[in-house]
């Protein structure tokens, strides 16, 4: 289920499942020239950002945004017709690759408010859903994923810490869980660990960082 997937910094993920898919591209460290599609979460500099687009985009990739973004993607150097929009709390298919839009957001923290319109993402590849959450606290909606792989934030301050995050997989029980969001601008890589050690015994863990 895991094969073909990369995990960068911060939200930055690469999967390789017959389509080359991004999200949240960040700190990606040479020319690759090679997504298929870009899933962008929220406009956060770490989420959105044009130098690492850039890098890995080609002619005919397409980008998916949430809707509050129009404006950001006037910067943005993608044919209209390769720009999808996304709201919270619906599905879509782009490129034969069925996904729905998760809400993403802080409960009281400033940083991502519900109106801010974030989302996390589930994305059906070959009968496994892989959920990206996104940067997000431990909100009601999350509670009812529904997913074999989870991408789920433990660096804190801005998303939930790991052992929110532990809350919410030892709650939805995928089959393996991939902690982000940490090691690098917030949040110590032995959060990783920490994290690893509060799940369940039949959740598999994987660390990248």
């Amino acid at each position: 289920m895991i094969d073909g997937i990369n995990v960068f910094t911060q939200n930055s993920i690469r999967m390789e499942k017959g389509k080359v898919i991004y999200f949240d591209p960040f700190r990606i460290d040479q020319e690759w020239k090679d997504a298929d599609l870009i899933f962008i979460t929220h406009n956060h500099y770490d989420h959105f950002s044009l130098e690492d687009i850039g890098r890995i985009a080609k002619k005919d990739t397409k980008i998916i945004l949430p809707e509050k973004m129009r404006k950001d993607t006037k910067r943005l150097n993608f044919l209209e017709e390769h720009i999808f929009y996304v709201k919270p709390g619906q599905s879509y298919q782009v490129d034969e690759i069925t996904f729905t839009t998760v809400p993403s957001y802080n409960i009281i923290k400033p940083f991502h408010p519900k109106s801010y319109g974030g989302v996390g993402y589930i994305l059906e590849i070959q009968k496994v859903r892989y959920y990206i959450a996104g940067d997000t606290d431990l909100i009601q909606e999350i509670k009812e994923v529904q997913c074999e792989v989870a991408f789920l934030p433990i660096g804190g301050i801005y998303t939930m810490n790991y052992k929110k995050a532990a809350e919410l997989a030892n709650l939805i029980r995928p089959k393996i869980v991939i902690p982000v969001h940490y090691g690098s601008i917030i949040g110590k890589k032995e959060d990783g660990i920490r994290f690893r050690e509060l799940l369940a015994l039949d959740i598999q863990c994987e660390l990248y960082i």
